[in-house]
């Protein structure tokens, strides 16, 4: 990721339009210090990120202006004030939560849980010789698993690059978030046995035998509406705050910097 410049070392001057609202110009020096709060792949997107912040705060806090409300010393309680006043987001209601637990039936399931045993054939990703070599002795070995011309245990015991090897393979009981995404994502969607293919990761090649599977179940509406009520209610506070924030956008002006806003937390 590319450093990006702060304080007076080297600060990006002049590539940049000014940026205003109203009348006001966000300095340059204000930005550059609020790019340590935007890490980006380039300093163009990182600048952005930090004016795009600044610029919102302006217009919330010109907005106490407008609304007579300096007689709050703390800047942050003014800008809380103005959104309590300002900001209307209805709660989701019975119906909202019913409608988005029916149509969205698999985000609210127990999670499926495995019990898992792999042999690890090792090999760094950046090593294609061995990447390749890996793979073949990998075939080799499922090979000779699927015959039944040798058994799992021993094979993870002399072959595996895993200190599982020393309990004859077994992962022990695994579920989604507990192994990296590339062997998760294959590995909970097969049935018991011995997968007939090879699984690929950052550290070589797997064989994987499913010991057991428990399948997650349908979680009841009354169990997890609280947590659809939460999940409504921020979306819909999203979805609020980037209208309000566009119409005093509109009626204050803005100049030097897009004021599209993703559908991301800007409340906090």
């Amino acid at each position: 990721m590319e450093l990006i410049p702060v304080g007076n070392a080297e600060k990006p001057r002049n590539q940049f339009p000014p940026v205003y609202v109203g009348d006001t110009l966000i300095g340059e020096d204000d930005i550059a210090r609020e790019l340590q709060h935007h890490p980006a792949e380039d300093v163009a997107e990182a600048w952005h990120e930090a004016a795009r912040s600044l610029v919102i705060r302006e217009l919330l806090l010109q907005q106490t202006s407008r609304l007579n409300l300096e007689g709050i010393a703390d800047e942050e309680d003014r800008i809380a004030r103005v959104l309590e006043l300002e900001l209307q987001v209805p709660e989701p209601g019975e119906q909202d939560c019913e409608r988005f637990y029916a149509a969205n039936p698999g985000r609210f399931r127990s999670p499926t849980l495995m019990a898992v045993s792999h042999i690890l054939l090792a090999a760094a990703p950046d090593d294609v010789q061995e990447r390749m070599r890996q793979e073949e002795v990998g075939q080799q070995l499922l090979s000779s698993l699927l015959e039944g011309r040798a058994q799992f245990e021993p094979l993870a015991k002399q072959y595996s690059a895993c200190e599982s090897r020393h309990q004859g393979g077994s992962l022990g009981q695994i579920s989604k978030g507990q192994t990296v995404d590339e062997f998760e994502r294959p590995v909970l969607s097969l049935r018991e046995g011995l997968n007939p293919e090879l699984i690929e990761t950052r550290y070589g090649w797997h064989i994987v035998r499913v010991d057991q599977r428990i399948d997650g179940e349908q979680l009841p509406y009354e169990h997890v509406k609280p947590q659809i009520r939460q999940y409504l209610s921020e979306s819909v506070t999203r979805r609020a705050f980037r209208q309000y924030l566009q119409v005093l956008a509109s009626e204050i002006g803005v100049k030097g910097v897009d004021l599209e806003l993703p559908d991301s937390p800007l409340m906090q």
